[in-house]
Parts: structure tokens; sequence; C-alpha cells
């Protein structure tokens, strides 16, 4: 499929854009985090927890926000990433808070956002070259 400029690419850009952001936010979050673990031991960590799972969500609804707009058309660019997994990691998050666990966003953290940008960034490239070219 070959996309061309329209408003849902327009839509679909800046929500690129805020997606980046929150991981990138997420990142720096926890550069500092050897364990996950250690958070749930003080008021300060649960917050710090609390805002970790917010922004997971973030990212979530990021992606299904995206995938409307554009029906999917840009996933194809990028068919490494599970984008569907994306959208149930934040339907996970939103109607099961409590059942969740550090190990959990952990995982999601050290293994999942390093590729995730690079494939938003890339996203946000593609997208870009379409406002070239209107």
């Amino acid at each position: 499929m070959v996309l061309e400029y329209s408003k849902e690419i327009e839509l679909a850009h800046a929500v690129l854009e805020q997606l980046k952001d929150a991981i990138v936010q997420l990142q720096e979050w926890n550069k500092d985090v050897a364990n996950m673990n250690e958070l749930e031991k003080s008021p300060y960590g649960m917050q710090r927890l609390a805002g970790n799972f917010m922004l997971i969500q973030v990212i979530g609804e990021s992606v299904k926000k995206i995938d409307g707009y554009t029906n999917g058309a840009l996933w194809q660019y990028r068919p490494e990433i599970p984008w569907k997994k994306v959208i149930a990691m934040r339907n996970r998050i939103s109607h099961g808070y409590y059942d969740l666990d550090t190990e959990y966003m952990d995982d999601i953290i050290k293994n999942d956002l390093a590729p995730l940008l690079d494939a938003v960034e890339y996203l946000l490239q593609i997208t870009d070259e379409l406002y070239l070219t209107v």
C-alpha cells in the first residue's frame, strides 16, 4: 500500500510525535532503576511505578489512535513491531491495573522501548516525507 498525504496522516504524525515523547520520557525516568521491585518499597517509588504504567498506557493508546487514523497502513513499514500487542498492552493496563506486576513493566522498559522508539522515528520520517510532497 502506498501512502499519500491526507488529514489522517497529518493526525497520525502528531500522535507519533506524542508517542515518541512518551517513550523517551519513560526511558529517562527509568535509566537509573536497576530493579523495578525496589520501587515498591517506598511511597515515592510507588508513585514512579504508577507514572510508568500511565506512560505505558499512553503508548498503547497512541498506537491505537494511529491505527485508527491510518487503518494500520503505517505498520507495514515496521512489521517487526507487534503493533496489536502494543494496543493489547494498553488494554491490559486499563482493565487490570491491580493484576499488573513490576516484572511486566521491567520487561517492557528493558526490551521493548528501544526498538519501538526506532520504529516511531522511522515512521516520523515517512510521514515527514509525505508533507514534502504536498
